[in-house]
């Protein structure tokens, strides 16, 4: 069944992840990636959940400007591992580490939600964690999972629906706030619009 609202949307994302997830609930909307340097964006002195909420600001409002009508969603996800803020690995040495990191301990996955339509003004700005209880992996494990690439372009350097019982024991909080999207926190929000 569609889900229909009145104002196109626009997902500000070139996550295929979120595309999927917006589009199995049931979603019309275009893809439009932001122009957005995440590494200009100083983790310093913020926690987790405040930089999601910045990152995914900027993403919605860079498409935004373009798009005045449209209801535009940002998104932007990370990994609080005690208090360090661990985004995208960037390369398979940063991968292990960050795959060895937290798969030793519980760890909260953040991510920022935006929903910009300039008009009317409509800025919406909020986040959603989920704690997750990791399986502790084998070193064969580990090197099996930086072998295969699926750590490329994943906050976190792993995606549950990909990784799934291998990796997690349990999860408490939304599944899809772990893939990228809060669907739950997001439909409510597109209702209320």
């Amino acid at each position: 069944m569609p889900n229909e609202h009145p104002a196109p949307i626009i997902l500000a994302s070139a996550s295929p992840r979120r595309r999927q997830l917006l589009s199995e609930a049931g979603y019309a909307f275009t893809v439009v990636p932001p122009n957005v340097d995440e590494s200009a964006f100083s983790t310093e002195g913020i926690g987790a959940a405040a930089y999601a909420r910045k990152l995914a600001l900027a993403k919605a409002k860079n498409v935004a400007e373009r798009y005045p009508d449209s209801v535009v969603i940002g998104a932007d996800t990370v990994v609080d591992s005690q208090g360090e803020i661990i985004g995208k690995a960037v390369d398979a040495k940063d991968a292990e580490r960050i795959t060895r990191k937290l798969f030793s301990a519980p760890h909260k996955v953040i991510t920022g939600l935006a929903i910009i339509r300039l008009c009317d003004n409509t800025e919406v700005v909020t986040s959603v964690s989920t704690t997750v209880y990791p399986r502790l992996l084998t070193a064969r494990q580990i090197a099996e999972h930086i072998e295969g690439g699926s750590w490329r372009d994943k906050a976190g350097a792993y995606a549950i629906q990909e990784t799934g019982d291998e990796f997690v024991e349990r999860i408490e909080g939304s599944l899809t706030n772990v893939m990228g999207l809060p669907m739950e926190l997001l439909e409510s929000l597109l209702a209320g619009l």
